[in-house]
């Protein structure tokens, strides 16, 4: 077993890497079951062992957040966008400030985010408004 982020080999009990300090199964640079770098960010198997790997993306699921903290944070302050800060939404954010202080449905959008997130069909687009 090896650590995904940087290549150290490590004992299948430890819960994080001693070299570098990510948690076990986190990272995406290095193979999991050989240890060499997987040279291409949207590799799905490893070239010099075979093992499936997942491919990079955007740091883990909502933008690197925890999917229960995101979905929390949606439930209770999700009206004033404050998951949207987070998961670096600023356009978004402020949209759902504006509709929570001008005409009240901040907290639709927020639900809507909240299902969202929880059914696994939120992506994270710093572009887009709604």
């Amino acid at each position: 077993m090896y650590c995904k982020n940087c290549g150290q080999a490590m004992n299948p009990n430890q819960a994080v890497c001693i070299k570098c300090g990510v948690r076990v199964g986190e990272g995406s640079t290095f193979c999991a079951n050989c240890g060499n770098v997987i040279p291409d960010p949207n590799a799905t198997v490893c070239l010099n062992c075979g093992v499936a790997v997942s491919p990079r993306g955007n740091g883990g699921y909502l933008n690197g957040k925890d999917k229960v903290t995101m979905a929390l944070i949606c439930f209770f302050l999700g009206s004033l966008g404050i998951h949207n800060f987070m998961m670096g939404e600023t356009k978004k954010g402020i949209a759902k400030i504006v509709a929570t202080l001008c005409f009240y449905i901040g907290g639709i959008l927020a639900l809507i985010d909240f299902i969202k997130i929880l059914s696994d069909k939120y992506e994270v687009d710093p572009d887009k408004f709604f």
